[in-house]
């Protein structure tokens, strides 16, 4: 793509016909193009054959369609394949395509690293870039082979969603937008932290599924594991989340990597009851996959089962994530990581 051209890709139909009309073109224009950028995901204006030649000789001049495919993909025996796609000079996001029966469920990234540091997460260990442009994360779910096959859309790989909000709620409006895809924003899940503003912003702009990585449920302890605790203490955030209805189509769920020794006993869980309490939620129990040089351990299936049955048996619904894509690089940034060393190495 040519740099010193605009992208049209990631942008909304109010930002196309502001673009076109700028350019002398008739505001109908836009809509048109809206159309065969994301419905019928074409890749060069030469396709766009209801627009005047003219007019496309003139926006092939002044932007670029946007779509960047993939420069790398790794694919699993379980049949996930985790995309890598580049965003900028030497630096690469992740986007994990899983494929479950009649679902199939896209994991999204929202930056370039990340500034939240979670002992856990290997994105965190690269440390914070750059947040993605609307363009950069839309192309992760426009480009991808598989499109036509998505169901599901989540919004939980490299980054911190509500960290990039403006950008993040631009690509939700083309995805959920008539001029586009028209998805149900129940298709949709949002993860974060608890970054508690942009939470408390997401939550009002529309009713996607959020989840929360809470991971433990002191805080004292969370904060060791996730340092943005201490700007955002889980117990605002659980009180925030008071304020808003789950009770219906729209689900709130906890995510909760089980840590052997640190978050996985019938106390823990008990103290995640009372943390819970009074909230229409879930629980997903999640499997760790290490990370080099993180003094961290998983558990066996025989915990997982027990911790399970002891949160639903006690009240709130709860779940494990089934394990997917172990034998290529698991853990979130860990082929992105690879990938950047691999770059600064030659």
């Amino acid at each position: 793509m040519d740099s010193n051209k605009a992208t049209l890709l990631g942008m909304t139909l109010a930002q196309i016909k502001s673009a076109v009309t700028q350019a002398g073109m008739p505001s109908f224009t836009a809509k048109q193009i809206a159309h065969w950028i994301y419905c019928k995901r074409v890749r060069s204006f030469d396709e766009m054959t209801n627009i005047s030649l003219k007019n496309r000789e003139q926006l092939s001049q002044l932007f670029n369609v946007g779509y960047a495919a993939p420069v790398e993909a790794m694919r699993s025996t379980d049949g996930t394949i985790k995309y890598l796609y580049q965003a900028g000079e030497n630096s690469f996001v992740e986007a994990v395509y899983i494929p479950d029966g009649d679902r199939a469920t896209l994991c999204v990234s929202s930056q370039i690293g990340c500034k939240m540091n979670c002992l856990f997460c290997m994105t965190g260990k690269q440390r914070y870039t750059a947040n993605l442009t609307a363009n950069e994360i839309v192309n992760q779910i426009f480009a991808l082979p598989e499109f036509d096959k998505l169901t599901n859309i989540v919004f939980m790989g490299m980054g911190e969603p509500c960290d990039n909000l403006d950008n993040l709620l631009q690509s939700i409006e083309i995805l959920t937008a008539d001029y586009a895809t028209a998805w149900s924003p129940h298709r949709l899940t949002v993860s974060s932290v608890g970054v508690r503003k942009g939470l408390k912003r997401l939550l009002d702009s529309g009713d996607y599924h959020i989840a929360i990585s809470l991971h433990h449920p002191v805080p004292a302890q969370r904060s060791e594991l996730m340092p943005a605790e201490r700007g955002y203490s889980i117990l605002e955030i659980v009180e925030l989340l008071k304020q808003y209805d789950f009770s219906h189509q729209r689900r709130l769920t906890f995510e909760y990597i089980v840590f052997k020794g640190i978050n996985d006993s019938n106390a823990h869980a008990r103290k995640l009851l009372k943390l819970l309490d009074g909230l229409d939620c879930r629980i997903n129990l999640i499997r760790y996959h290490a990370v080099p040089g993180v003094p961290l351990e998983g558990v066996g299936n025989d915990e997982m089962v027990r911790m399970r049955d002891f949160l639903t048996a006690n009240g709130i619904f709860t779940t494990i994530r089934a394990s997917r894509g172990e034998d290529i690089f698991a853990a979130c940034g860990m082929l992105s990581t690879a990938k950047q060393n691999q770059e600064y190495n030659n």
